[in-house]
């Protein structure tokens, strides 16, 4: 285990392993019990449409995902809230566009797009230390953020008309929720790609749900759950040379199913 730290390119995955960790567990939980799991998957492939768009500005495609994913995650909840459109519907409808226009840039840039696939797929071995510095700066902002507006986000996540009848600006708490799930989503990026992105935002929160109903508790409990799953996935990656962000999703579920059976046996044995 410690060999494979001797090299830059591990100590970076592993760093990066972290601090994915603290975006998907922290974010993750409200996604989970606010259940907007399927607009979280609507902003993670509409950020494609940003690493497009970073291709051919020739810029960092994490930096210019930020604001497209953003765009792309206000645009879904102002649609859903305003608009007389499903928001099935809308989320189809933003999620095939942000793919898109990825594709479209990249098809507009010169030359050959390298590492397009570890964006789509992810290649957590890949990360520059460069990105590690935004998803820290990420990090930092979603956390301040969550801290600042803690009382809020807990309202609107188990109820929202009650958080609109007293007097609590609903709507804008609830697109900056959104907001916070696009900037994990590009923390999560280049870990798993924005294929596989819903599971580390779904995993780990939904497995901490399974042992405690407190917010905060599930929160420190799906960060750590996330850490382990994360770097196991990796190390697991490493040793039999797989991918690595289908490893580590594969071996998240593994652990969600495990999770699972175990609590199933505890409730039956109780019922007994």
């Amino acid at each position: 285990m410690l060999e494979i730290l001797q090299y830059s390119f591990m100590q970076n995955a592993f760093l990066a392993a972290v601090l994915v960790s603290v975006a998907c567990g922290v974010v993750g939980c409200y996604v989970v019990i606010k259940r907007i799991v399927f607009i979280s998957g609507g902003i993670s492939h509409s950020a494609f449409g940003g690493v497009g768009l970073g291709y051919f500005l020739g810029v960092n495609p994490l930096l210019a995902a930020v604001p497209f994913t953003l765009l792309a995650a206000t645009s879904i909840g102002l649609i859903k809230k305003r608009m007389e459109v499903s928001e099935d519907t809308a989320i189809g409808i933003l999620w095939s566009v942000g793919m898109a226009l990825g594709i479209i840039f990249v098809n507009l840039t010169p030359g050959y797009a390298p590492d397009l696939l570890s964006y789509l797929f992810g290649n957590i071995l890949t990360v520059p230390t460069s990105d590690l510095y935004l998803m820290l700066l990420l990090d930092v902002v979603i956390l301040a953020t969550v801290y600042l507006l803690r009382r809020e986000f807990l309202a609107l996540s188990f109820d929202e008309e009650f958080s609109t009848v007293v007097g609590m600006p609903a709507e804008a708490i609830y697109l900056l929720l959104l907001a916070l799930v696009a900037l994990s989503v590009v923390v999560l990026i280049k870990v798993v790609g924005v294929i596989l992105i819903i599971a580390l935002l779904t995993i780990p929160a939904a497995i901490s749900r399974e042992y405690t109903d407190h917010l905060g508790q599930m929160m420190i409990l799906s960060v750590a759950l996330g850490i382990a799953l994360t770097t196991g996935g990796l190390v697991l990656s490493y040793q039999f040379n797989l991918a690595s962000g289908a490893t580590i999703v594969l071996f998240m579920a593994l652990a969600f199913l495990i999770s699972s059976l175990v609590q199933k046996y505890t409730r039956d044995s109780v019922e007994e």
